[in-house]
Formats: structure tokens, sequence, C-alpha cells
């Protein structure tokens, strides 16, 4: 994997719009890779081409577990350090997307101060799917438990076959899935996520479809192409827009109903100021395609 040269974008230049969500600091790109090739084989495989960076989770005998070390990296390979990315898609090898913590780092052994950096961490890089200025794309063919699931549900859109499946199943081990919670519960009806939680029992593609959790349900040959022409369409538009829009969507569902038009009437204006969108409305009327400055 080429390591890719490290430039921190701000997570949003909108001003007084937005509160300061800054992306938490990481030591250098190189860093990156060091952790890996000390590994068998990479836990993550990250490639970028035409503005689509793919994370590929690559840890399938461990069922691509968050561990700390795995959690880190990931909170790496998302930060965006180009200035031509566009959309990140999440993937993975093997059957398991992600079978959420490992919880051979969660016992006695390694204490409780290990165990509140793995959370912490968790919730670090769940924050930061969201508060990425790109859109940030899950695309599964297997099963997702746990905080595999949270991820899922934190995802901004979600691709997957239809014998995908997703599960809360921490209370089967008697650690109740409460940070997936977090995620899952803004995702899904309230009922469906306590049902989730309490049986652990896992929900089909569908039934995740039906309830908001993913995005669209394709067969598993058609997986690959359906996430692409997702990104590619992305990649078409306005990156500015697009992070404008994405920190905006994510700004006014936590505003009651009429806070939340009040703020987006304030982004709608603001909106207007950009470069790309006055370019994108004298292309409209002038019948021709827009030039996006990036």
């Amino acid at each position: 994997m080429a390591a890719l040269s490290r430039r921190c974008a701000p997570l949003c230049k909108f001003g007084k719009l937005f509160r300061a969500n800054g992306i938490r600091s990481i030591s250098g790109t190189a860093s990156r890779y060091t952790q890996t090739e000390s590994q068998p084989h990479p836990l993550l495989i990250t490639t970028q081409v035409d503005g689509i960076r793919t994370i590929c989770l690559n840890d399938p005998k461990k069922r691509n577990a968050l561990s700390l070390n795995m959690l880190n990296q990931l909170h790496q390979a998302l930060t965006p350090d180009s200035e031509d990315l566009r959309v990140i898609i999440l993937r993975h090898t093997g059957p398991v997307f992600s079978a959420g913590h490992d919880l051979k780092e969660l016992t006695d052994k390694t204490g409780r101060e290990y165990h509140e950096e793995v959370f912490s961490t968790c919730s670090s890089v769940m924050n930061l799917v969201q508060d990425l200025p790109v859109p940030v794309i899950a695309q599964i063919h297997g099963l997702a438990t746990a905080a595999g699931c949270q991820l899922v549900a934190t995802s901004d859109i979600a691709v997957v076959t239809e014998q995908s499946r997703f599960a809360t199943p921490g209370v089967a081990v008697g650690l109740f899935c409460t940070t997936p919670g977090v995620a899952v519960g803004r995702s899904v009806p309230r009922k469906v996520a306590l049902e989730m939680m309490f049986t652990g029992q896992p929900i089909s593609a569908h039934d995740a479809l039906l309830h908001g959790l993913v995005s669209k349900v394709v067969p598993e040959e058609k997986l690959e192409e359906e996430t692409m022409k997702i990104a590619k369409k992305i990649c078409e538009y306005s990156k500015d827009v697009i992070a404008l829009g994405k920190a905006a969507f994510y700004s006014q569902m936590s505003l009651e109903k009429k806070a939340a038009y009040r703020f987006s009437e304030k982004v709608m204006v603001e909106n207007l100021q950009l470069q790309d969108c006055k370019e994108g409305i004298g292309a409209f009327i002038e019948k021709r395609k827009p030039n996006w400055k990036d």
C-alpha cells in the first residue's frame, strides 16, 4: 500500500453555522503502515483511485474484530489526507464484515483503563465517520454484529447483499450492546433496536432495509457494481456542496423541527454563497454542464 500524503483538511469551513468538530490529530502517515507491516498480514488494505478510497477490513480469521489496533488503524485510514478524496468505501474480506470488539481485550487481564481506551477509540472512529466532509459507504456481503453493526449504522450509506445479517448480540455474553445502540437506535425504530439488543437475534438484509439500517439490498454478484455506481455518482458533484450538505444534515437531525428549519434556512443561504453553487445554477440556466472547482 502506497503511503498517502497527509493533509488533514478541516471538517467544516462554513463559519458560525456549525460547531467546531476538528478531527483528532494522528501521528504521521508512515506510522499507519508501520503497524500493519509487523502483522503476518495487514489488518487494513487501503487504496485510492479517482477520489474513491477503499478501506478493506482484512482480518477474516478473527472475523474482522474491532481490536484496539484495528480501531486505531481504521481511524488513521479514514482521516482525509489528500485533496482529491471524494468518497470512502468500507468493505471486508471473509464472510463477516465485523463481529465487533475483540472480547479477549475486554477481560480482567487487560484492566479498566484499557477497556476505557477501547471504547473511547471506538466512539472516536464512529464520530469521525459522520464528521468527515466526504460520504462513507459500507459495502457488506456477510454478517455484521455488535460494534460491526454499529459501524454499518454509522456509515452514511450501506449497500448489502441479500445474505447479509445484522445483530447486536452482546447480551448473550453479558455485555449489553450499549454503544452500538447509539448508532442502531438512531437508524431504526426504537422498538426494533430494543428487540435486537434484548434478544441478540440477527435481522435479515431485507428487514434491515425495511427499518432503515441499510440503504440498498442487491444480489451478491452486483454488490461491487452497485456500490461503485453510487460512489461515482457522488464524485460527479461539487466536493464543497457535498461537505456542506453532510455536515448540515447531521447537525439539523439533533434539533427540534422548527429549530431545524431555521438552521437549514441559514445553511441554504450560506450554500448560495459557494462558488460551486453559483456555477451550478448558472450552468442550469445556460443549459450546460457545470464546471466544479474540484
